[in-house]
């Protein structure tokens, strides 16, 4: 240990005083993204669109589904899957503040005692006699001068991937939100279809019982009931197999919401509703409302700061070192003035030859940022694709839902035709059956078209960004986590 010694480095805190500002690598700017003006799926968009285009933060309140929204708060509570993003949210949290630690020095305590006997037979021994005691209390200082911007860079990186984790989180529970309307809407249209079913069976009971008094009365055929008996019995499996698919839609809402799927149970609630108009507003807000957007954009500004991390590594390194404490033979004297120690020191260092390891690591966060950049404009297009995709399904199937409500007034007018002119004794029961089959048919038909109307203006608003704010801030941890 040196003692007692004092290096000359004044000019070395006002050098860095002077080369504080200086900080080698790019400054960031966002890459740009040609955005469109308006999605043409919107028929007549107004300047803005509709208001400034937002959706609420609890966006699957517009369908007004109670039981939706009951199910959905849910989420932030149980979601095994969202809490393991919100854990990987504070581990990237964690190492930015790690790396903004690089501002400040490292200083360290501790104590040491020591006894020693120097031998006599020692180089130039001073004649030193016996054993002695040797307690020192020291205090280390070491810190790097952040001249040429390696630690900014660091921390300006450290802090955009944390921002990038936390719009994961977002884009996770959009998901999940998204995930959960799907399956709930697709449960309510099966319950719509089992409903349909429940009443069609019974529609064809009675048409059987008409047929077998027909029979027995000599007035039809026995192929009139055996073919009434087959529609019906077509007819009840059609309704049993709704309830594996019903099942199954339960057990993924089950486990969306952090429960058991044995223990889940859902009342049947058929789909009546229309799916409201969701506001679209302008293609480049998108870059701002989608967190998975958000988070590519700002995975750009991490690699953009890797590349002046790795071009630092070119330049000097500065540091400067002290030590102080105590240190005594007895422990009597040593906390007084006579005992104190210090040390003062500065030191530079260049690598001279690494054999191509720093070319190659600034090679490497040069073309990182330009795939982070890649990623992030397609990321974009997809955005734009997904948005005008969702728009002409909603406007197909709306148009698709009215011209299958005509049909469906025009099937139930042919069924009622065919029963009249088959009691009537005009026609044969096949022509009644063949009515019965086109009716239910085109039923089933609409109320499918409704269902997948409503998915698909949840797959807008996910596609919208779901009313996210933009707030890169930490989220909340979920109870219980």
């Amino acid at each position: 240990m040196i003692r007692g010694t004092l290096a000359h480095g004044p000019w070395v805190a006002v050098a860095s005083m002077v080369l504080a500002a200086c900080a080698v690598g790019p400054n960031y700017t966002r890459p740009g993204v040609a955005a469109p003006a308006a999605f043409q799926g919107v028929r007549a968009q107004r300047p803005g669109g509709d208001g400034d285009g937002t959706l609420p933060s609890g966006w699957w309140r517009i369908f007004g589904d109670a039981r939706l929204d009951s199910l959905e708060a849910r989420i932030d509570v149980s979601s095994e899957t969202l809490k393991a993003a919100v854990a990987a949210f504070r581990q990237a949290r964690a190492l930015a503040q790690y790396d903004r630690a690089g501002y400040l020095p490292i200083v360290t305590a501790g104590f040491s005692a020591t006894r020693e006997r120097l031998s006599r037979n020692r180089p130039q021994n001073l004649g030193a006699a016996g054993p002695y005691d040797d307690f020192v209390v020291p205090l280390d200082m070491s810190y790097e001068l952040d001249v040429w911007g390696r630690v900014r860079r660091t921390v300006e990186g450290g802090r955009a991937s944390a921002e990038a984790s936390a719009a994961d989180v977002a884009t996770v529970r959009l998901s999940l939100q998204a995930e959960l309307a799907m399956d709930w809407f697709q449960l309510r249209t099966v319950d719509a279809q089992e409903r349909l079913l429940e009443r069609t069976v019974k529609s064809y009971e009675a048409a059987l019982e008409l047929t077998q008094v027909r029979y027995e009365g000599g007035v039809a055929p026995e192929v009139d009931l055996a073919q009434a008996r087959t529609q019906l019995e077509s007819t009840r499996s059609s309704e049993i197999d709704l309830q594996e698919q019903r099942a199954q839609l339960e057990h993924a809402i089950a486990t969306l919401v952090g429960v058991s799927a044995p223990t889940f149970d859902l009342p049947r609630t058929p789909l009546e509703a229309t799916p409201p108009q969701i506001p679209v507003g302008l293609p480049s807000a998108l870059l701002e409302r989608r967190p998975d957007l958000v988070g590519a954009e700002r995975r750009v500004a991490a690699a953009s700061a890797q590349i002046g991390v790795a071009r630092s590594a070119y330049l000097p390194s500065i540091a400067l070192t002290g030590t102080g404490g105590f240190e005594s033979a007895a422990l009597r004297t040593l906390i007084s003035p006579a005992s104190v120690l210090w040390t003062l020191g500065a030191s530079l260092s260049e690598t001279l030859f690494d054999g191509g390891r720093r070319k190659a690591l600034s090679e490497e966060a040069v073309a990182a940022y330009d795939g982070a950049v890649a990623t992030y404009r397609q990321a974009a297009l997809t955005a734009f694709e997904e948005v005008e995709d969702d728009l002409s399904a909603l406007r197909v199937l709306s148009d698709e839902a009215e011209t299958q409500s005509a049909a469906v007034a025009a099937a139930e007018r042919s069924l009622v035709l065919s029963q009249t002119r088959y009691e009537g004794g005009v026609t044969t029961y096949l022509e009644v059956l063949t009515a019965q089959s086109a009716a239910l048919a085109n039923e089933r038909a609409a109320v499918a078209v409704q269902g997948r109307r409503f998915v698909a203006s949840v797959l807008l608003a996910k596609a919208l960004g779901g009313g996210w704010s933009g707030s890169l801030a930490m989220p909340p941890p979920p109870p219980g986590s």
